[in-house]
């Protein structure tokens, strides 16, 4: 039995499972869980796939190893057909539009009346659509961010998400860890060669300097580099480093998320403004998932590009980083650009 047969089977019996594939793999791998209890990562010394949402004040939700059946397959785009959309209208209401603009200003203020100096700003776009295909879907992500980690998930007392993060949180390997800063975004004209402004440049390396000084101590930080993720471009830096008893893995992750790509600069500051003034929860968007203590290694990645499937609906995420000389108005329309890359895939 492939693994595609195997997500039908779970969703028709509503047993949790996730199925994923790693950057420039062909490999699909699927953790399929034996009940529907809701187990959570305590210590994070459990072995098996973690799915944990941005606010880490909550517990993740954990599909136990020894709890979970593995299935391996492999996808090859030999005989698949990608029918991505070039492009994508959707209706968008003036008042949508309004509480962004409106949430991004409230942000610069608080930017320009205190020592912060980067706020991550999001919303969610709610698409009507009785019928989802779920795994001409998920064959679709496959097939388009072969460089970007590729999910599905579900807990039938939690829900179903799925989607395509290029940013990998952290990665340990017996006393090595790695990590990334990522940060600024533009579409893919073609070129790795782009002209990168300086609020784009500001905000990645604001990401970098965060992790370094987190992180003290001898770590090996990469030039920043722009990196292709399906029809986009970012900036990155690489970081990587041991892992000692200061910096065991839950520490880590502890230091780590929420990242300031994902929530702001300094961190409890930018987080508790995200929760006392975005108009939604985010739930799972921009948290993070992956294997946790697997064979002396864990993988994890920050829950980017992602959308929620509802009974009648999908819901996408889309956000990006605000500076003190930001513009609301384009911040907006970097918002429309960029859930593009979700709506494709419907």
């Amino acid at each position: 039995m492939n693994i595609f047969n195997k997500i039908e089977i779970a969703l028709k019996v509503a047993l949790p499972f996730v199925a994923y594939r790693h950057p420039k793999s062909d490999e699909i791998k699927g953790f399929f869980q034996k009940n529907d209890e809701i187990y959570h990562a305590e210590t994070y010394k459990e072995s098996g796939f973690v799915f944990a949402p941005f606010d880490d004040t909550k517990h993740p939700i954990l599909f136990p190893l020894d709890k979970s059946k593995i299935i391996i397959s492999h996808f090859s785009d030999e005989n698949a057909s990608n029918e991505s959309k070039e492009d994508v209208s959707i209706f968008i209401s003036e008042e949508e539009k309004i509480n962004h603009i409106d949430l991004v200003q409230r942000g610069i203020d608080f930017l320009k009346t205190t020592k912060n100096k980067k706020v991550v700003l999001s919303r969610k776009l709610e698409v009507d659509k009785d019928v989802f295909e779920l795994l001409k879907v998920f064959k679709k992500l496959l097939l388009t961010y072969k460089n970007a980690m590729v999910y599905v998930w579900f807990h039938p007392k939690v829900g179903l998400w799925l989607g395509a993060t290029p940013e990998t949180l952290l990665k340990v390997k017996e006393n090595k860890f790695s990590t990334m800063a990522l940060a600024g975004t533009q579409a893919y004209k073609g070129s790795l060669v782009v002209d990168w402004q300086t609020k784009e440049l500001q905000e990645q390396q604001f990401v970098t300097d965060y992790i370094v000084e987190k992180l003290k101590g001898k770590l090996t930080v990469s030039d920043v580099k722009t990196i292709k993720a399906g029809s986009l471009v970012h900036l990155c830096t690489s970081i990587s480093g041991s892992l000692s008893q200061q910096f065991l893995l839950k520490g880590l992750i502890t230091l780590l998320h929420p990242t300031p790509a994902v929530c702001g600069f300094p961190q409890q500051e930018a987080k508790t403004f995200i929760l006392n003034n975005e108009y939604y929860n985010r739930e799972f968007y921009t948290g993070f998932f992956g294997e946790i203590n697997m064979v002396a290694t864990s993988s994890l990645f920050v829950n980017l590009r992602c959308m929620q499937v509802l009974k009648k609906s999908i819901v996408i995420y889309i956000g990006g980083g605000i500076t003190k000389d930001s513009n609301p108005e384009k911040e907006w329309e970097e918002t429309v650009a960029k859930s593009k890359t979700m709506l494709k895939m419907l």
